[in-house]
């Protein structure tokens, strides 16, 4: 069985900002994100899910990481999930 990376991008539904973030087990990320048992995220909940992507190798996801938490990569995700911001709004 291969082993999967995810990077993803969580919406707040309090405050509406986004958080990227890392793991091998994606499901229950979200589910501990949503149960406010991730102390970064823990007064911002609930969240949706609005993207992810998967990759094989850990460092690569990590790099992948490190990139969309710049600016660069910000507008990379809006990009992506544009049709899901004009349908949120």
């Amino acid at each position: 069985m291969i082993n999967m990376h995810y990077i993803y991008v969580l919406k707040s539904l309090k405050d509406n900002k986004f958080y990227i973030g890392y793991t091998n087990d994606l499901r229950k990320r979200i589910e501990l994100h949503n149960a406010g048992r991730v102390e970064s995220t823990k007064l911002r909940k609930p969240f949706d899910l609005i993207y992810y992507e998967a990759s094989q190798n850990k460092e690569d996801a990590l790099k992948r990481e490190k990139y969309l938490k710049t600016t660069y990569g910000h507008r990379y995700i809006h990009h992506r999930v544009r049709h899901y911001l004009e349908a949120s709004s």
